[in-house]
């Protein structure tokens, strides 16, 4: 069975190429925004990963990994984080909570490829999945 990922992000090309390039490997499921995102896993969905745009209208990827993180339900989703900002390193060192993984956009799809896997094995691996 195909692991589960969820992508977030507010720009439709990045999900449709993140959509070509995983969706041999995994099952893909993709929100263009944190409260459709949010929706979604509130309905009982739990994905094996989120892979979250920092910078989105509405309820932005910090603002929904915040939320994601501190709930009882879902705080044990790895999430890897995208975003085009050009400080991530420290935007991602003044976040009150920690992602698994980050990397900037553009990104290397191969990089990303990688990135996916150490952090999906080392959740199951963590939780003898």
């Amino acid at each position: 069975m195909k692991k589960r990922i969820l992508i977030v992000d507010d720009d439709l090309s990045i999900l449709k190429l993140l959509n070509f390039i995983l969706s041999k490997d995994y099952e893909i499921i993709v929100r263009n925004n944190g409260i459709d995102a949010f929706s979604w896993l509130e309905d009982g969905n739990i994905p094996d990963l989120i892979i979250s745009d920092l910078q989105m209208p509405y309820f932005d990827g910090q603002s929904f990994i915040k939320n994601v993180k501190i709930s009882g339900l879902f705080r044990d989703i790895p999430i890897i984080m995208l975003s085009a900002a050009h400080d991530l390193d420290e935007q991602v060192s003044k976040m009150p909570f920690q992602v698994d993984a980050y990397m900037p956009k553009p990104f290397n799809p191969t990089s990303l490829k990688t990135a996916i896997l150490q952090v999906i094995n080392i959740y199951a691996a963590a939780t003898n999945n």
